[in-house]
Parts: structure tokens; C-alpha cells; sequence
């Protein structure tokens, strides 16, 4: 299956320009068809993993998950949006497209990607840990966790930056969090060098600042009433 998959995009590499029916498909679930404006458009979950594959269509849309794990690809086609999951393990990408849209899970984990597009929108988890990442763009929203584990490279966060999930910060060299920092889950900051805590900081789980300055510095009910009286809140425990 993945050969004919392979087979398809390299006749449409090859053959630019070219007029191509409508309603064309390959076996099995896996339905493709050419819009009039030339992109692809699969409903299902698109497999290329561990296939040598060079490059991708322009205005791809993909309904389920799109998986190049273990690819050539070194970068990804404008106009991509892929409904569920889109993992990039093992790949060359170093940047992603503007106004890329992944609805369900981003995985970026040990790719050499340094910076993330503006308007970047991800519905699931964001894996970034122990990658190269320097910044995160302004008005990021993450629908599921955002995981940063190991990025050492990274300083800082936007402001107002949106978590739905658990944000962890272990191993950055993050010294103090943006103004307006929401994280529905937990707020994992063991080990980091945490020194102040922002405005406006909302926390829907736990908040973990174990082995951190102001675990050495406040008692749970101090940091709580700091939190407080800067318009924020914690819904679970604070840990020290």
C-alpha cells in the first residue's frame, strides 16, 4: 500500500501542470482525490512512515492522522492541515509552513526544529521535548499538553500563551513565566530556575516548583496568596 502510495505522489511531482480526473482512489480505505485547484485531499489517516519519500503536494488536507516519521521529507507544503496527528520524528524538517492546522497531536520530539509559525493551531498534545526550539510564536494555543522537556534553548514563553493541557518545563533555562499563562492541567515546574510568578497566572491542576528558587524561598499558603493577589489562581495543590 505504501509503495502505491509513494508511486502516486512522485506522478504528481513528475507531472505538474497535468489535468487529472476527479474521484480518484487507491485500495482499501484510503481514498484520494485531485480538487480542481490541484491539492490533495485524503479522508482517512495517510501511513508514509519509514518510506523514501522526498516531498509532499502543495494544499495536501488529510482527514485522520498524516505519519512521515523516519522520512527524507525536509520540509512540509504550504496549505497543509491535517485532522488528527501529524508526526515528524525522525525526519530533516526544520521549520514549519505559515497557517499550518494539525487537530489532533504534533509531534516535533528530537527534530531539528528551531521556531514555530504564527497562527500555528494544534487541538492535541505539543511534543517538543529535546529539541533545538529558541521561541514559541504569540498567540500559541495548545489543545492537549504541551511538552518541552529538555529544550534547552529555550528562555522564555509568550505572553497569554494557552494550555489545555499539563506544560512542563523541565530542563529549559526558563527563568520567569509571561503575563496571562493559562494551563488547564498541571504546571510542571521542578527543577527549573522559576524565580517570580506573572499576572494573571490561572492554573487548573497542580503547580509543581519543587527544587526550584521559590520552593526555597515561600511556604505553599505564601505562593498561593502571591498568586492570588496577582489575579490568578490554582485549582489543585502546590507542591515544594
Amino acid at each position: 500500500m505504501k509503495n502505491r502510495v509513494v508511486r502516486f505522489f512522485q506522478f504528481l511531482e513528475d507531472n505538474k501542470g497535468m489535468a487529472l480526473p476527479l474521484g480518484i482512489s487507491l485500495p482499501n480505505k484510503d481514498k484520494f482525490r485531485i480538487t480542481t485547484k490541484g491539492g490533495l485531499i485524503v479522508k482517512g489517516d495517510l501511513d508514509l512512515s519509514n518510506v523514501q519519500l522526498n516531498s509532499l503536494p502543495n494544499d495536501l488536507k488529510v482527514g485522520g492522522y498524516l505519519d512521515l516519521r523516519n522520512t527524507s521529507i525536509k520540509s512540509l507544503p504550504n496549505g497543509l492541515a491535517v485532522g488528527d496527528g501529524l508526526y515528524l520524528f525522525g525526519t530533516l524538517i526544520k521549520s514549519l509552513p505559515n497557517g499550518l492546522t494539525v487537530g489532533g497531536k504534533l509531534e516535533l520530539t528530537g527534530t531539528k526544529i528551531k521556531s514555530l509559525p504564527n497562527g500555528l493551531t494544534v487541538g492535541g498534545d505539543l511534543a517538543l521535548s529535546k529539541t533545538l526550539i529558541q521561541y514559541l510564536p504569540n498567540g500559541l494555543a495548545v489543545g492537549g499538553d504541551l511538552d518541552l522537556f529538555g529544550c534547552t534553548s529555550l528562555t522564555s514563553l509568550p505572553n497569554y500563551l494557552k494550555v489545555d493541557g499539563e506544560l512542563t518545563l523541565y530542563g529549559t533555562k526558563i527563568q520567569s513565566l509571561p503575563n496571562g499563562l493559562y494551563v488547564g492541567g498541571n504546571l510542571n515546574l521542578d527543577s527549573t530556575k522559576i524565580q517570580s510568578l506573572p499576572d494573571y497566572l490561572k492554573v487548573g491542576g497542580h503547580l509543581i516548583l519543587k527544587y526550584t528558587p521559590l520552593s526555597n524561598k515561600y511556604t505553599k499558603q505564601q505562593i498561593l496568596a502571591m498568586i492570588e493577589a496577582k489575579g490568578g489562581y490554582v485549582n489543585g495543590n502546590i507542591y515544594i
